[in-house]
């Protein structure tokens, strides 16, 4: 054997185990042939030894490489065998949480393991990564299987199935619904009806009433059912058909412990309170028997009423109306109450029902039929035998079993009725191309009891194995024939013989009908027939050692015991005929409906109209037929119905391309990634899984490409052994490695190998690279110890040098301290006795000094008593003295006193008699008069002074009041200042209490310097030497208060300036803090914009999606309505059909444009005189009245014009030429009015952008504005003139063109005339006749001028009636010029008005005037053309008819001066759509962008859009815009995939939306304007609804653009970014068995790196060439990296072969070439490297460690652009492709999650592929002069003019 070879010490083994299954063990000592028991030691460290089976001497099977383990494709395993198949399942699910895994080198099989858990892969970004992929190129997913039906459908045109199987609650229900959910999703419904979702739909109604809650699942299927999903010719969904297959009624009756009936009876109780129910007169669960059986009437977490909304919701959307549906409610709560029905027993053969039994009551209400008819067949039932027909009574136990009977009946065709109407809704409306089935079957079952129903589960699950095992071995033997491997026969499984066994003629289903048929059959008597017929006849045939009623049958997965009991019952599924009969005379119209197409039900041969069979098989017939019938004639048994329909099921199957989902269901318990494996391997080997495994196991299963062989073994080779052709290399190498040749096999393309061969290889290459790294390591260490040695010896010699040099510097040191020592010693001695001499001196001194002093202070103080006592003596005598003194004196003064007083009083009385006398008084009045004179003058005096004070006071009051008026404006001013001070003083006030503090301190030192001085000069007259120390006292004193107080002052300064400190840092942090705020608003108001802008331009996108989905459906109508005829082709109209849909009106009024053109940051103001503004406003409203009152007469005047043209009209035409001439004068007239009007609208701007007083000064814009003004009329008025000119030679050149045009054609005529008349005298009747005609002509032309010329009178008239209007202008405009100065400018404008208003009217003079000269003009042409009449009679013969046609006609030219071209383009109305089909329709971008500017187009677009607004066109303007945009949006959806056409108009687009701003007149967009640029801005109108339209358009066709450049770049990204190696060699390809087995498209060469940046390259010079803005280019290839790193990251996700070390590093190198080209492009700015930011990361999470928490807290701060479940996901996929690389630890992955717990990001596991950020279109101006654009011949624009 083989396995011998590595049976060596330390080979890793499986061992059988009870328990596991089977451990994993190390094989402790090398086996040898002939031992019979094996060492061995387990995982767990225990050592065993194994004995070897002594008959096969069979070998435990081997372990496979670690770095196989974990496979996605079971079949890639070195070793097939069932451990190994085991252990990979789990190692998926258990540590990778990966449900999905591959079985079969086709992925035949997909094994899906239930989780238990919602998991996060089913979306819709999941569903698109999925879409369009090749199934190897993905990890495994139902999606992937669901992507390969549909491919190989729309490849192969063949019907697909897919068949999904396994056991009750492994999940076959969600694993189809998740692939019907697939289809809907991309396929989409051909038609408006959303076919998909009703496809949906169904799911919950089918859910509702065939699903039950059983002990294994929650949700468990009851029967099974098989969809076809039809698809159209164009392979999207039309509709669907259902088949289902053996409900499991005796659910309705009957339910085991911890299970429930089917869910609609709960949903209805829980249901039963809304109104609508309340006739149902339903309750609780627990009160129907039928429902409280299982005692389990509730589901955690399911809520039966929401569930019971959601059903109706998809009966209503499936068509089924709610009359029906409260019917089918009725027939259910009817079962129900059915159900609680019960019976009497009167004795032991009869039984009875209890009278107004209410349970049966209310069902014959619900169900309409009679109670005691009901009541009686319940009870009874009729027996017919060959002569007579009687009633018999039954027990209530066959009572009991005919009522539940009639419920499963019942319940079984309501079933069948729903379905039907299921399939009805379902129905396609067109004709159906292909389909696709799937098939949610029940797979093999085998309980302690068995009965009828997994007999038939079983002979199913028997049938699909076997169509399996052939589809299998089929597909192996195609892929051997297409490598040309020789083909031996591999023997497989066959399970015919237990098919023949089941269905065979005497088989088990043949005896079981014919038991059935026999009168007294029953469950035993079967069972001997079987024993008879089958025992020791067939070997899969058993009897039961200790039964008689049982039988065993060998099943391809297990031996299954099934008990007789009620398989007869079971497959005759007895029904009471009478009962029937009973409900189909129901009132209630739906009852019997659900019985009247019972025949077609129960037949299986007979077809459904659509040709399909009928949907279900469960319904029966009643047990007796009717007397009429023949005797004979029996209804179809179960079996025999279930037979026929799995036989129709088998060939539908086989006319179709089968996909395998076996699901498997990992424990009993429902728990979460728990994996039993017990379990697992039963349902492994029932599912056909193991023998997938063994049929590849006995071929060739490994295979492998020869590039991918040596690539991975390239290590085993030498160089002389690698040769240019790969595959002799592989050849040649495989020959020396292994010497048996059957070991391997050589095909085409790849290399095949036996089991077991891949793992010997990969033993040699690890032994390789163990060698080599063994040999390395040798290498490194041995250079690391001789580092090591060299380093040391250094360090050594180092040391000896540094010690040695220690040890003499010691030494000399010890030598330097003994001499300081004795130097030290001397010096100390000699100190020590000067010390003491100085000592003992110094006391001698002292106590000299202090005997010397005592004694003279003892002389001095005898001395000093001796003086004072003197000084005290002298004072004393002193003061007695002055006391003797003071008394003396005050007597003497007394004395005096008294005489003098004495003297005064004799005086007094003297006086006294003196005044009594005459005299006295005369004297006295001779002085009163003088004084009264003096008075008199002096009141006179100060009259006049008190006028003169009068005047000056006025003079002053009037200064005062002007002072006063200037002081108040002062006063206002020093308020302010005030208030500025104030503020000031806030902040002094601190520094004034301060300094208040230091004064008072200050105050404080000078009283104590005053007391000071004081106790100073007290003492001052005491010794010199007490004032000398108190004087140096004071100094001192003084100068400690001075420190003190500047110390103080220091530290009030610092204070003062760490508060000031403070105050800065306050100032400046909250400047910050508010800086970060306005940074984060402006942040977040940046993403809101952003977001708002996506929103809306997601919309838009959607709006345009549906445009074009109108227009689609628009031309199939066309298409269907207007058949082209056959050879007539039809034209495509250069207009779409929603051209209004972009018509605006362009026009504003001057109210409206007014505010816009104010609108100026309010900075840049003037200051504003607000009477001078007044003024202004109130002139502006009665300059508007005065326009209104002339737009009125103008109104009035057209009306009159009108009627004119109608008056003319009626006369004769020939006076049309002159009308067109006065129309056209009047029109003239108009222009002139709106461009007066236009120019008031300027001037009324400049007055309100600068209102203020200076706007009169002459260098004012209101100024300048007037002079424009004037040089602009001007100009105007000699262009006028020169087209007035024109006009009148045109004129001219017309009235001598028409009239010989008239005369020649009738010349013509009359030369015919002339050469049939042979007559002279038909001659002269003839020009008598024609003079005759002229006279009348000439009468009528008389009669015409006449009336012209009343015509215009009126005219004149009118012109007079302007003319007074213009005068009473005048005079308003002299009145304003009487206003104060501030309103000058507003009479300057009236004058300019007047006066162009005045040179209007000599216009009109002129025009007069000419108008004369043309009717002169006219009389002189009627004269030459009587002259011309005259003369052609006479001179008819001698001129041909040539020559008077090809004269040619000279009109008169007046030549125009020439000018400078104004960038206008000038075309005609009706060349319109010429232009827009030579400049748009059929315009090759390469020859534009080439050969001329960049935006070519859009220049000429705008020029012509800039010469209709010159003309005031408004009609012109709009048709132009549209035409454009229309033309666009049409060569867009006609060349939309294309990227140099998209790009093209996206450039131009913008170029022309960029022209529309620069040239709107709004200062915003003229900032970079040159004055002649300033000088082409529009004039008449304001574009600015157009631009919205235009820049709608252009993000349109941006995102057209992403489109295209993703359908480019999305074949390229994940073959270039992650399958191609960049780098050759870093990855050694991990033997994975060549995953791409099924590519559904043909090789079209390997996308690399280089094709990408090619690709780059090819998009950013494309976009150059067009001229494209620089910042629209950046926003472009920021959308492609995004797209590519978005691809790149979500292939990483679901693919785990890419998720290693080696594929970490290819992709960041790829990264960063992609970083070179956006250097290299000057796009590092452009934000498309943060875009790759999130792949960056992953690719570093592939490559940094991943084993301590450090790792973990390194990881979480790396990956932030990362979300939680994308790193988890990475860890969870990463997978070494080397023996040396270690896996990641699943409490690593888990220390991950906690530690990323409070992370709030999105779940979503896949980027946004599809995501589009928002575009901006910067303005960006051009500089080119449109003057100096020429229009090139190639554009084939001949019919434009430069203007």
């Amino acid at each position: 054997s083989f396995a011998v070879v590595f049976v060596l010490q330390y080979a890793r083994v499986w061992i059988p185990d009870p328990e596991e299954v089977w451990k994993s063990a190390e094989l402790l000592k090398d086996y040898k042939p002939g031992d019979k028991v094996l060492q061995l030691r387990l995982e767990e460290g225990k050592d065993l030894e194994y004995c070897l089976d002594p008959k096969t001497k069979e070998l435990p099977p081997l372990r496979n490489p670690d770095i196989l383990v974990g496979e996605n494709d079971l079949t890639a395993l070195s070793y097939l065998h069932e451990p190994a198949v085991l252990h990979n399942l789990k190692v998926r699910f258990i540590d990778s949480k990966l449900i999905y895994t591959y079985c079969g080198k086709y992925s035949i099989v997909l094994v899906a393991i239930n989780p238990y858990e919602q998991l996060p892969i089913y979306g819709e970004d999941i569903i698109n990564a999925y879409s369009g992929q090749n199934m190897g190129d993905m990890d495994p997913h139902i999606f992937a299987v669901a992507e390969e039906a549909y491919k190989q459908m729309a490849r192969d045109e063949r019907n697909q199935s897919i068949i999904v199987s396994g056991e009750s609650g492994a999940g076959k229900t969600v694993s189809a619904k998740y692939a019907m959910r697939y289809f809907a999703t991309v396929s989409g419904s051909a038609s408006e009806a959303n076919v998909e979702e009703k496809v949906l739909a169904s799911n919950p109604i089918m859910e509702s009433i065939g699903n039950a809650k059983t002990t294994r699942n929650d949700n468990s299927s009851r029967f099974g059912k098989y969809i076809e999903i039809g698809f159209d010719k164009r392979y999207r969904i039309i509709g669907a058909n259902m088949r289902t297959y053996l409900l499991e009624k005796s659910r309705v009756v009957f339910q085991a412990e911890e299970e429930r009936n089917y869910h609609i009876f709960y949903q209805l109780c829980a249901s039963a309170a809304l109104p609508e129910f309340k006739t149902l007169r339903l309750g609780n669960a627990n009160y129907f028997h039928y429902t409280k059986q299982g005692g389990s009437p509730v589901i955690d977490g399911v809520d039966d009423a929401k569930e019971m909304v959601n059903t109706r919701q998809a009966c209503t959307l499936l068509g089924i109306s709610d009359s029906y549906q409260m019917g089918i409610f009725r027939i259910l709560a009817g079962i129900l109450h059915l159900g609680n029905v019960e019976f009497a027993s009167r004795d032991s053969d009869s039984c009875t029902i209890p009278p107004k039994h209410e349970p049966l009551t209310i069902f014959c209400d619900l169900m309409g039929v009679e109670y005691e008819e009901m009541a009686h067949w319940l009870c009874h039932r009729k027996l017919a035998t060959a002569t007579e027909t009687y009633i018999k009574p039954i027990s209530k136990l066959h009572a009991i079993n005919a009522r539940d009977a009639l419920a499963k009946h019942i319940y079984a065709n309501l079933f069948n009725w729903i379905v039907d109407h299921v399939n009805k809704a379902l129905h396609a409306t067109v004709k159906q191309h292909s389909f696709i089935g799937v098939l949610d079957i029940y797979g093999f079952e085998t309980f302690e009891i068995n009965s009828f129903e997994q007999f038939c589960i079983n002979y199913a699950n028997e049938k699909l194995q076997q169509q399996f095992n052939m589809h299998v071995f089929k597909l192996e033997q195609e892929e051997y024939m297409k490598e040309q491997i020789p083909w031996t026969l591999i023997d497989f499984y066959d399970n015919q013989p237990c098919i023949n066994l089941i269905e065979a003629k005497m088989g088990i289903l043949d005896l079981l009908d014919e038991e059935c048929k026999m009168p007294k059959g029953s469950d035993d008597t079967w069972a001997q027939k079987l024993y008879n017929t089958h025992l020791n006849k067939c070997a899969l045939f058993e009897k039961p050692r200790l039964s008689n009623k049982a039988f065993i049958i060998k099943h391809f997965a297990d031996k299954v015991e099934y008990q007789c009991e009620g398989f007869l019952e079971k497959n005759k599924d007895t029904v009471y005929e009478e009962q029937i009969k009973v409900l189909k005379s129901s009132k209630f119209k739906l009852l019997p409906e659900l019985f009247q197409d019972e025949e077609k039900v129960l037949s299986p041969t007979s077809a459904t109209p659509s040709g399909r069979v009928p949907l279900s098989r469960t319904a029966v017939k009643p047990a007796k037929v009717r007397p009429g019938q023949a005797s004979k004639e029996h209804k179809k048994t179960v079996g025999h119905q279930f037979r026929n329909s799995l036989h129709l099921l088998m060939e539908t199957l086989n006319a179709t391309t089968p996909h395998y989902v076996r699901c498997i269901k990992p424990n009993d318990f429902k728990f979460p990634f728990t994996f039993d494996e017990k379990r697992a391997v039963q349902q492994l080997r029932a599912c056909g899984v193991l023998e997938t495994i063994r049929i590849s196991a006995a071929g060739f299963p490994s295979r492998w490409t020869y590039q991918e062989f040596f690539s991975r073994y390239r290590v085993l080779m030498k160089q002389r052994d690698v040769l240019s052709d790969r595959k002799q290399t592989c050849k040649n190498v495989l020959e020396k490695l292994i010497l048996d040749k059957d070991k391997y096999q050589f095909g085409k393309t790849k290399i095949f190998f036996r089991a077991g061969q891949v793992a010997y290889l990969e033993k040699i290459r690890a032994d390789k690279l163990r060698a080599a790294c063994i040999r390395i390591q040798k290498t490194i260490r041995g250079w690391l110890m001789r580092k090591k040695y060299v380093r040391m010896r250094k360090a050594a010699i180092t040391i000896q040098r540094y010690v040695r040099g220690y040890q003499a510097r010691c030494y000399a040191k010890f030598l330097r301290r003994t001499r300081a020592a004795i130097t030290i010693q001397k010096f100390q001695r000699m100190y020590v006795v000067r010390k003491r001499y100085q000592c003992m001196r110094a006391a001698t001194l002292a106590l000299q000094a202090l005997l010397r002093g005592y004694m003279a202070r003892n002389k001095y103080q005898m001395m000093l008593r001796e003086h004072k006592s003197i000084i005290i003596q002298k004072h004393v005598r002193g003061w007695l003295a002055r006391v003797q003194y003071r008394r003396t004196l005050k007597a003497i003064v007394y004395l005096q006193c008294c005489y003098r007083r004495m003297m005064a009083k004799r005086e007094l009385k003297k006086l006294k008699i003196e005044a009594r006398s005459v005299e006295r008084y005369k004297k006295l009045h001779i002085g009163l008069e003088n004084k009264i004179m003096q008075l008199q003058r002096k009141i006179d005096e100060q009259n006049k002074e008190y006028k003169s004070l009068l005047e000056k006071l006025s003079n002053l009051e009037i200064t005062y009041s002007t002072e006063t008026e200037k002081l108040r404006s002062d006063v206002e001013r020093l308020r302010m200042s005030e208030e500025e001070a104030k503020n000031a003083t806030n902040r002094v006030l601190s520094l004034q209490e301060e300094i208040a503090k230091l004064r008072k301190e200050l105050h404080q030192t000078q009283s104590e310097k005053k007391t000071i001085e004081e106790w100073a000069d007290k003492y001052k007259h005491e010794t010199e030497q007490a004032s000398m120390q108190s004087q140096m006292h004071e100094k001192i004193y003084r100068g400690l208060l001075v420190s003190e107080l500047k110390e103080q002052n220091t530290l009030l300064k610092t204070e003062k300036e760490e508060l000031n400190r403070r105050i800065h840092d306050q100032a400046r942090e909250i400047t910050e803090t508010m800086e970060k705020k306005l940074v984060e608003e402006t942040k977040q108001l940046e993403l809101d914009l952003n977001d708002e802008r996506l929103r809306y331009q997601n919309l838009l996108n959607e709006f345009s999606r549906l445009e074009e989905r109108y227009d689609d459906l628009k031309d199939e109508m066309n298409l269907m309505v207007n058949i082209p005829k056959p050879g007539h082709k039809r034209t495509d109209s250069t207009h779409s059909s929603n051209e209004s849909e972009y018509t605006f009106s362009s026009e504003i009024t001057e109210a409206e444009d007014l505010p816009v053109r104010m609108e100026e940051p309010s900075e840049k103001k003037a200051p504003l005189d607000m009477s001078l503004f007044l003024k202004l406003q109130k002139r502006v409203t009665e300059l508007e009245q005065e326009k209104q009152s002339l737009q009125d007469e103008l109104d009035r005047k057209e009306e009159q014009a009108l009627r004119a043209k109608a008056k003319e009209e009626e006369r004769p035409p020939i006076r049309g030429a002159e009308l067109e001439y006065e129309s056209l004068k009047r029109q003239e007239l108009e222009s002139e009015n709106k461009k007066l009007k236009n120019e008031l609208n300027e001037l009324q701007k400049a007055l309100t952008e600068t209102r203020s007083p200076e706007v009169t000064a002459p260098g004012a814009p209101a100024y300048r504005v007037l002079l424009d003004q004037l040089t602009s009329v001007s100009e105007e008025l000699e262009v006028r003139k020169e087209e007035v000119l024109i006009l009148r030679s045109q004129l001219v050149s017309q009235k001598e063109a028409i009239q010989p045009k008239n005369t020649m054609t009738d010349s013509t005529i009359l030369l015919e005339d002339v050469q049939k008349m042979k007559d002279k005298g038909e001659i002269a009747q003839a020009y008598i006749g024609l003079k005759e005609t002229n006279r009348l002509l000439e009468s009528q032309l008389q009669s015409q001028k006449k009336s012209h010329e009343n015509e215009l009178e009126s005219l004149r008239g009118e012109i007079q009636s302007l003319k007074e209007e213009n005068n009473r202008q005048q005079q308003l405009l002299a009145q304003n010029l009487q206003l104060p100065p501030e309103a000058r400018i507003e009479a300057s404008l009236q004058h300019e008005i007047t006066r162009l208003t005045n040179e209007n009217l000599d216009l009109m003079e002129q025009l007069e005037k000419q108008d004369k000269t043309v009717r002169k003009l006219k009389k002189q042409l009627k004269v030459f053309a009587k002259k011309i009449g005259e003369l052609e009679v006479g001179q008819m013969e001698n001129i041909s008819p040539g020559q008077i046609i090809d004269e040619p006609i000279r009109p008169v030219n007046i030549p125009r001066k020439e000018k400078d071209f104004q960038g206008m383009l000038e075309y005609k109305k009706e060349d319109e759509q010429k232009l827009v089909k030579n400049l748009i329709l059929e315009l090759k971008p390469r020859g534009v962008a080439v050969n001329l500017i960049p935006g070519l187009p859009a220049y000429i677009l705008f020029m012509c859009v800039r010469h209709a607004d010159y003309l005031n066109d408004d009609q012109k303007v709009r048709s132009l815009l549209t035409s454009t945009i229309n033309g666009i949006k049409k060569v867009l959806k006609k060349r939309g995939d294309d990227f140099e056409t998209v790009s093209f108009w996206l450039s131009n687009t913008c170029r022309f939306l960029h022209c529309l701003k620069q040239y709107s007149g709004e200062e915003g967009f003229m900032k970079h304007n040159t004055p002649r640029q300033n000088e082409h801005c529009l004039t008449n109108f304001d574009l600015a609804e157009y631009r919205q339209v235009l820049s709608d358009l252009a993000i349109q066709i941006y995102q057209q653009l992403v489109r295209v450049l993703e359908n480019i770049l999305q074949p390229m990204i994940v073959s270039g970014m992650l399958e191609h190696e960049t780098i050759q060699g870093v990855s050694g390809v991990k033997p994975t068995g060549l995953r791409k087995r099924t590519s559904s498209i043909a090789d079209e060469g390997t996308y690399t790196l280089d094709s990408i940046i090619r690709q780059l390259n090819s998009f950013h010079s494309v976009m150059c060439q067009h001229g494209m803005d620089p910042e629209l280019i950046k926003q472009v290839v920021k959308q492609m990296f995004y797209i590519i790193g978005a691809v790149t990251l979500n292939n990483l996700l679901l693919r785990k072969d890419m998720c290693s070390w080696s594929k970490g590093m290819q992709i960041r190198y790829n990264v960063s070439q992609l970083e070179e080209w956006l250097r290299d492009k000057n796009l590092m700015n452009s934000g498309a490297k943060e875009t790759l930011e999130p792949l960056i990361q992953a690719a570093q999470l592939l490559q940094v460690k991943k084993k301590t928490d450090e790792d973990a807290e390194a990881i979480c701060s790396m990956c932030n652009a990362l979300t939680t479940a994308q790193i988890v996901k990475v860890l969870n996929l990463y997978t070494p492709v080397n023996e040396f690389e270690e896996r990641v630890l699943v409490s690593f992955i888990r220390t991950i999650q906690m530690r990323l717990r409070d992370r709030k990001d999105s779940p979503q596991l896949l980027m946004d592929a599809k995501h589009i950020f928002p575009v901006t279109f910067p303005f960006n101006p051009s500089s080119l002069a449109l003057e100096t654009i020429q229009i090139p011949a190639s554009l084939g624009l001949g019919f434009i003019s430069r203007v």
